[in-house]
This record gives structure tokens, sequence and C-alpha cells, in this order.
């Protein structure tokens, strides 16, 4: 009983930090605070329009691609990068200071240079969606290889444990709390970076659809636009953290 009356506390909390967001919403936007700020119920109305007439679909359809080719690369090649990085001190040295500074650049600033190198097309918006959630990934991976508790590893090396067991059984284990949450980060990252990509070398998908409704003063529209891609980005990111405690036992017992 206890345990379901924390659940319906749970919920009830974040219902009702909903309706005070949405509340402060329509509130805002009645007043106004700004000629261009629509209410929340003109923007839901917006939203569900969009949505029911295939105007999202289209879009999505050409934003999905960059993003989910982007992030793939992205999580794959970040997770080996950050795992060797973590365990071989001749490979951090090497590539640590390079992510460091990646992550620290100016996105919007490198993709004027990116459209230069590579045009307007595909390619462009992957490596922009790169750009922002590998740095991310590798270092979170990095970060969980090097802080694995000494005492686990002495417990391995005390029962003759062979290298390859350590890692598969003690580090990456370990390691697999701050991999995921660099996963998760990365992922949030590359809705960012498809979207200024979308943006700033060509409108297209969902960028297009905000381009195209500011351009013509449809307000409701244009953040019925920008609300989607956080709904999505939200629904991606619970997705991967009910993946995490799938994958984690320890989480399921919990």
């Amino acid at each position: 009983m206890a345990l379901r009356d924390l659940s319906r506390q749970a919920w009830m909390w974040k219902i009702l930090s909903f309706v005070l967001f949405f509340g402060a919403w329509e509130i805002a936007g009645q007043i106004p605070i700004s000629l261009s700020f629509p209410t929340f119920v003109d923007t839901f109305v917006a939203f569900m329009r969009m949505t029911f007439d295939g105007s999202f679909l289209g879009a999505y359809a050409q934003t999905v691609q960059p993003l989910l080719i982007g992030v793939l690369i992205s999580s794959f090649a970040g997770i080996a990068c950050g795992v060797g990085m973590g365990l071989w001190r001749g490979f951090e040295w090497c590539t640590l200071v390079i992510f460091i500074i990646l992550q620290a650049a100016p996105v919007a600033a490198i993709i004027p240079l990116i459209t230069y190198l590579y045009g307007i097309g595909l390619t462009s918006k992957v490596i922009a969606v790169v750009i922002m959630s590998l740095p991310l990934i590798v270092l979170n991976s990095y970060k969980g290889i090097r802080h694995t508790h000494p005492s686990l590893l002495e417990m391995s090396r005390s029962f003759q444990g062979s290298r390859m067991q350590e890692i598969m059984k003690i580090i990456l284990p370990a390691a697999s709390p701050l991999i995921f949450a660099g996963l998760r980060l990365g992922v949030g990252a590359g809705f960012i970076g498809v979207v200024l990509a979308e943006l700033l070398i060509t409108p297209t998908g969902i960028g297009d659809l905000i381009t195209y409704h500011r351009s013509v003063a449809d307000y409701p529209e244009m953040f019925a636009a920008i609300t989607s891609i956080i709904v999505l980005a939200a629904v991606t990111l619970t997705g991967l953290l009910k993946l995490e405690v799938f994958v984690r036992p320890e989480n399921r017992a919990r």
C-alpha cells in the first residue's frame, strides 16, 4: 500500500506541474507578454491540426533521417572510443583533448564551415548531429571506465581473472550508469544538432516548418512545431531510460 500511495503521489505532483506550466503559458499568452507569444490553447489547437493534416509526418520524414544516422554513428563510435580511452592510456593521451575541444566548440559557428566543405545535403546535417552528440557520449563513457572502483579490480585480480574477464564482468557493468547517461545526453544534443542544421544549413523538415511559420507570423503553428520536437525528444529519452532499466538487472530490482 505504501508503494502504491507513493506512486499515486508522484503522479499527482507530475500532473500538478503540467497544470501549473500550461496555466502560466496560457496567462502569459493572454496578457500578452509579446505579440508573437501565442496562448497554450491556440498552440495546442495548431499542434493537433498539424498532426492530423500530415504536416508533422512529412516534416519528420526528413528530420529523422540525419538524426538517426548521426545518433547511431555517435553511439557506436562514442562508446567504443570512450571505452578505449578509459582502458588504454596511450589512446587517452592522443584523443581526449580532441573531444574536450569539440564539447566546448560553438556548433552554430562551425556549421557554416561544414556547409562550405560538404554542401547543404544529408552529409552536412549528419556531421552537425555527430559533432553535438559524440563528445558527450565519449567523455561519459571514458569517465565511467576510469572511475571503476579499485576494490572491484583488486577482487578480480585476487581471483586470477583474465584481463578480458575484468573488462567484461567488472569494468563495463560498473561503467554502465555513466555510459547510459552519456547516451541520453548525446541523443538530446543530437536533437539540438539536427534542428540547428535544418535552421542554418537548409530549411527542411521540422526546421522548415519553424522557419516558414515564423516568416508568415503564424506563431501558434511555429510554437507547435517547436513543441513537437521537444515532445519527440522527451519521448525518446524516456525510452532510453526504460531501456536502461531493462538492461541493468539491479534497476529492475528497484
